[in-house]
């Protein structure tokens, strides 16, 4: 039950909806699941949904853009779609700012496969550094 509750905490947390993933993380990794547990379940929960932000952005673009505009952030993360490319992945692991740039990434349609090797070990890698640090 526990690893469900990390899944989709973390599924969630990728998605626009707000909401952070690190305290389930942290939670879970503190009452004693196993690191391998954690980083497998939180980082399949994560990918799965930056995969769905991405396709959403890619079968839904007015609408995924009519909504990105709709914010300053989001705004400003289509933007910077466009003029940087793969370059944004580099930030989509970040907090707030990283979800609308997998949604971004639909929009400008950028490669699927190297969306999802560059967000992907992105969002990997930031769950493992939080291993690191507890």
């Amino acid at each position: 039950m526990e690893e469900l509750a990390l899944f989709l905490s973390a599924f969630l947390a990728a998605t626009i909806i707000p909401f952070s993933s690190e305290v389930a993380f942290l939670l879970a990794l503190e009452n004693g699941m196993s690191v391998s547990s954690v980083m497998l379940f939180a980082s399949t929960g994560n990918i799965l949904a930056i995969i769905l932000n991405y396709w959403f952005g890619y079968w839904l673009y007015d609408k995924s853009k009519e909504k990105l505009n709709s914010t300053p952030r989001g705004a400003k993360s289509l933007e910077y779609g466009h003029r940087y490319g793969y370059f944004i992945l580099l930030f989509s692991w970040l907090p707030v700012i990283g979800d609308p740039l997998t949604l971004v990434a639909g929009v400008v349609r950028l490669n699927f496969i190297w969306f999802v090797v560059i967000a992907g070990t992105l969002r990997v890698s930031r769950y493992y550094i939080l291993t690191i640090l507890v």
